[in-house]
């Protein structure tokens, strides 16, 4: 028997691609609905990520985006705890968001993170995210693929940006020997449909291989993919 199985890479076939949605926005459009343009987005997520009240919570989101940042975002455990229910939470997030948008005269955002234990929930959650006026909301990678694919095709249909957090990939990721590689989930995403997800970086808490993570960027960014063996990609592949 098989001890340890990897998942490095995979090519997709152009008329697989097809048969899935893909994201809805891409850079150009963003940057579009957030009229920014020549550099990059700045932002930022809340900490402490737990314990903080619904109105302390929107204070630091309207803080942040007033002191500079484009976007503020909850992080993947942030829900609806005791402390801070959810559509509070959002409610002073949007409040938060307003008043530094008007401040300011630029398009804010804060990540409203929609995940919850059922599919009617997250509509419930992403539903009211809309009503009360935010440009994105956000799920976390735990939720399956079933349901990301169900909220990529929602947030197209609401003209809402979808972001992912990839809470929970390091029991795929992380151990070198078992496992699925994150760029293979990176292209698993992409294919379903999310406009974001994090890729990592070199430094900090998701620290990573410089050309490991580059490659995980090029994987969501480019339109074609060519073998490039230091940054872990083996195999040619065209996304459009």
């Amino acid at each position: 028997a098989v001890k340890a199985l990897r998942l490095e890479d995979m090519r997709i076939p152009y008329a697989y691609l097809k048969t899935f949605q893909g994201p809805a926005t891409g850079l150009i459009v963003e940057r579009e609905r957030l009229d920014k343009f020549g550099r990059p987005f700045l932002g930022a997520t809340v900490k402490p990520k737990l314990g903080l009240s619904g109105k302390n919570y929107g204070r630091v989101v309207y803080e942040g985006l007033r002191g500079g940042l484009d976007f503020l975002k909850d992080d993947e455990n942030i829900n609806s705890q005791p402390f801070m229910r959810w559509k509070e939470r959002f409610l002073y997030c949007m409040e938060g968001v307003n008043r530094a948008a008007a401040a300011t005269g630029e398009v804010k955002g804060s990540y409203l993170n929609v995940t919850a234990a059922t599919m009617e929930q997250i509509y419930e959650r992403a539903e009211f995210a809309e009503s009360v006026g935010t440009v994105i909301v956000m799920v976390d990678l735990v939720i399956g693929y079933t349901a990301i694919q169900t909220m990529a095709i929602w947030a197209r249909k609401a003209q809402m940006i979808l972001h992912l957090h990839r809470a929970g990939n390091s029991t795929y990721a992380r151990q070198k020997n078992h496992g699925i590689n994150f760029r293979v989930i990176c292209k698993w995403m992409r294919m379903s449909g999310v406009d974001h997800i994090h890729a990592g970086t070199v430094v900090g808490k998701l620290e990573g291989d410089p050309l490991m993570v580059r490659g995980f960027y090029n994987t969501l960014l480019l339109t074609e993919l060519k073998v490039n063996l230091a940054e872990g990609l083996f195999f040619d592949m065209d996304w459009a």
